[in-house]
Parts: structure tokens; C-alpha cells; sequence
């Protein structure tokens, strides 16, 4: 939920002077072109193409990106902060070689066309009503879910309140609601890890204006290039106020509803801003099939730092349900 320098320094999180808008990056996508920050050997020729896509809901209008056959089983993807639809590059070009049809949406505030203003319009649960409202778009009557980051807390209440929809959950890097709420009152090692948000939580524009003078960023496992998308699109007018938000709004608390859907957990061992101890609570708040796989020296930013690995747990997920 925070963005690092070398080591973890909140704070320097800059954003370049450009400002590109989302279908410089989708064009890119749309072409075929291997874009920035993922690895693998693959030609861009090879692999499945990701094209833009625009999801018209009661909110606004979502920018997403999307690939895989329109027929395929559907799974829908939520970004974390700093990151967009892109964070799901990797992922999105697995699934649809594997037959399903993936959609990676700009999550609310980062979708110009979703940018309401006001900090309560940023609670978690306007963001939950958000993916009912996609999946409703999309006409998506069941759909495998997934998220990282502020996009896990997202899935986790969304696959608890909508089990009739969710088929499955993948959640990354952050633990149930209820564990980490949890952590946070109890466990020092959680409340240290969470300093940053408070600095984050200052009214607007003092987080804003230092994270925009700060330094280049650097997202482990992400390359520059990719970082610099990221930060060129929180550059927009209004953006990065809508992003920091998210933390103003929310404290965690009240979403100690269980799931039921089958469930996987992706977690690591080097992530700064999540403590072991809601890691190893999560098994409590899940009342259906539960996994949990911990990536060793792996940091916060798994989809892409450990794109590989993500993608591999991620269909053995969804190919056991």
C-alpha cells in the first residue's frame, strides 16, 4: 500500500512532469508490443494481446484493460496503490492463453472517469459496490476474483458479501480485513509497519506535494519504466488525492465477515508493510477451502516482483475450483 525508494523510505514516491493519459499505455497494449516491467522470454508476437476496455457502471465509467476470449471464464483484477490495471500484465497474458477472459480495471479515483470528490466517497464500501457494478457491466453472472494490495482488501469483502457471484478468491499481500484489523490494535510489529499511512492520512495537499517533490521511485521487481507509467498517470489533475484518499477514509475496521469461496492467500516474507501476524490469522476468517502460500524473499509488490510465481499459484487456484 505504499510505494518504496531504495529501502523503505514513505515518502519518496515522485512523479514525473509528464502526463500521459491511460490510452498512451493502451495503445501500446493493443499492439501487441511487449510493454514495460515484465520479464519473461516470450516475443511480443507470442503473446496474447492486451486491448483497452471501458466499463460503464452507475459510478462512472472504469478504464481497464482487458485480454482473452469474450466466451472464456471471467476473472476480474484489482490493482493496489501506486500501481494501475497494468500491475496485471503478466497475469492477464497467462490467463488468456489459458482460455480465460481476464479484466484489470483502473480502480475507483484512478479512473478519471470514476474521480468523485469528497474522502468519503473512497470508503471500502463504495470500492466493493464497484466490482457488483463491473461484474453487472460486463454481464458477468459468476467470476473469479482477485487483488493485491488495496485491491485485496477490496476482494475480501466483495467474495464475502457477493458468495452467490465470486467463484474464487486470490488475495495478495494482504490479509483479511478482520486479521489485519486485528494485527493493528494488537501486534507492535503491524502498528510499525503501518506508520506510513498516517502520514499519508494528513489533509491534502501536505502527503500530496512531498511525494510529488521526492525522488525516483523504486518498486522492487518493477522497472523504471513501468514505475514511471504508474507515477506520469497519479500525476493527473486530482489523481493522486483520490489515491491517498483510499487511506484516509479507511481504518480497517467493520469487515470481519468470513469467506466462504475457495481461497488463496499470497503472501512473502520481506514485505515491509505487512506483519507476519495477520498472515497467520487469516486462516481464521475463511470458512471455505483455504491455501496459503508465503514467497520467500519476496517483498510487498508480488504480482510483479514475483510475476512467475504469481501466475503459476494463481491458475493451479483457479483450475482446482
Amino acid at each position: 500500500m505504499v510505494f518504496l525508494s531504495a529501502g523503505r523510505q514513505a515518502g519518496r514516491m515522485p512523479i514525473p512532469p509528464s502526463r500521459r493519459e491511460f490510452m498512451k499505455m493502451s495503445a501500446v497494449a493493443a499492439a501487441g508490443v511487449a510493454s514495460v516491467g515484465i520479464g519473461g522470454t516470450a516475443s511480443a508476437a507470442e503473446s496474447p494481446r492486451i486491448t483497452p476496455l471501458r466499463i460503464p457502471t452507475p459510478a462512472g465509467t472504469f478504464d481497464a484493460v482487458a485480454s482473452g476470449p469474450r466466451h472464456g471464464r471471467k476473472v476480474l483484477l484489482l490493482h493496489g496503490f501506486p500501481e494501475f490495471g497494468i500491475e496485471w500484465e503478466h497475469q492477464l497474458r497467462a490467463l488468456a492463453a489459458a482460455g480465460y477472459r481476464a479484466v484489470a480495471p483502473d480502480q475507483r479515483g484512478y479512473s478519471p472517469g470514476v474521480r468523485p470528490a469528497g474522502i468519503e466517497n473512497y470508503r471500502l464500501d463504495h470500492a466493493v459496490g464497484d466490482v457488483r457494478a463491473m461484474a453487472d457491466a460486463l454481464g458477468w453472472r459468476r467470476f473469479d476474483l482477485v487483488g493485491h494490495d488495496w485491491g485485496a482488501a477490496v476482494a475480501w469483502v466483495a467474495a464475502a458479501r457477493y458468495a452467490r457471484r465470486v467463484r474464487s478468491l486470490t488475495a495478495v499481500s494482504v490479509p483479511h480485513l478482520g486479521a489485519f484489523a486485528e494485527a493493528l490494535r494488537t501486534d507492535p510489529a503491524q502498528r510499525k509497519a503501518s506508520e506510513y499511512m498516517d502520514r499519508f492520512r494528513q489533509p491534502a495537499p501536505i502527503p500530496e506535494d512531498w511525494i510529488l517533490a521526492s525522488g525516483p521511485p523504486k518498486l522492487p521487481g518493477v522497472a523504471p519504466e513501468k514505475c514511471a507509467e504508474y507515477f506520469r498517470r497519479l500525476s493527473q489533475p486530482g489523481a493522486l488525492t483520490a489515491a491517498l484518499n483510499w487511506y484516509r477514509a479507511n481504518d480497517f475496521e467493520g469487515y470481519g465477515q468470513r469467506v466462504g469461496v475457495p481461497t488463496l492467500f499470497l503472501a512473502s516474507t520481506k514485505d515491509p508493510m505487512v506483519a507476519p501476524s495477520g498472515i497467520q490469522a487469516t486462516k481464521n476468517w475463511v470458512s471455505g477451502r483455504y491455501r496459503l502460500e508465503i514467497l520467500e524473499g519476496i517483498g510487498h509488490n508480488i504480482p510483479e516482483e514475483a510475476a512467475e510465481a504469481t501466475t503459476r499459484l494463481l491458475l493451479e487456484h483457479l483450475d482446482s475450483v
